[in-house]
């Protein structure tokens, strides 16, 4: 009976992310068509992100690549504008952490955070700053690796948090 309660609960969680990612993907027109059905999918399976896909779909979304590229030319240029930017420091094949992923966020976008972000402009208190808005939500730890999921849960919450 557990397992059926657990299964079902599963179902309805996995139901809403894909209704959330495909409200994401209607919503946000430039990001779905920078980014092709493919790549989406193996995103979405990915237990762990490269930090060069992190750059890849952070920047894509963001608007701060050159159109027409993708896969994994896109994923070089992503990681190597991140990377001259100072946003990452991690090597490209790396698995991104939840800290750096929300540095690397909160660069793009442009993000203004709280007195200790502004001071020390670091992963660590990029990370702080996002849980406390609540762009990172649920159990997580700076430390954590991301999955595909969700890196896009947290995108689709950074790119809607002014609508």
């Amino acid at each position: 009976m557990k397992q059926k309660n657990h299964q079902a609960k599963e179902s309805v969680v996995n139901i809403r992310i894909r209704l959330l990612l495909f409200s994401f993907l209607i919503l946000n027109f430039s990001f779905a068509f920078a980014q092709t059905a493919t790549e989406m999918d193996t995103l979405l399976a990915s237990d762990t992100v490269s930090v060069a896909k992190a750059a890849r779909f952070v920047l894509g979304a963001a608007d701060l690549l050159p159109a027409g590229l993708s896969g994994a030319e896109a994923e070089k240029a992503a990681y190597d504008k991140a990377k001259t930017n100072g946003w990452i420091n991690a090597a490209s094949g790396e698995a991104v952490t939840m800290k750096d992923a929300a540095f690397l966020i909160m660069q793009a976008f442009d993000m203004k955070g709280g007195v200790m972000y502004s001071l020390f402009e670091s992963p660590r208190y990029a990370y702080r700053e996002m849980v406390y808005r609540k762009l990172i939500s649920g159990r997580s730890d700076q430390a954590m690796k991301v999955s595909g999921q969700r890196l896009l849960l947290i995108l689709d919450k950074v790119i809607n948090r002014d609508k």
